[in-house]
């Protein structure tokens, strides 16, 4: 469950960096969502 989310949080940084230098509002949108499931499955799995 870990490697998912970090797995998960690379990708948003990713994606959000990307929308942030070509100003692509959907890749942006991407990378919050990406982002947030990440933290949602951190905290509802945390052991």
């Amino acid at each position: 469950m870990r490697r998912i989310v970090i797995a998960l949080t690379l990708s948003a940084v990713a994606l959000v960096a990307a929308g942030g230098l070509t100003d692509r509002m959907w890749l942006l949108g991407l990378g919050v969502w990406a982002l947030i499931a990440a933290f949602m499955i951190e905290m509802i799995y945390r052991p």
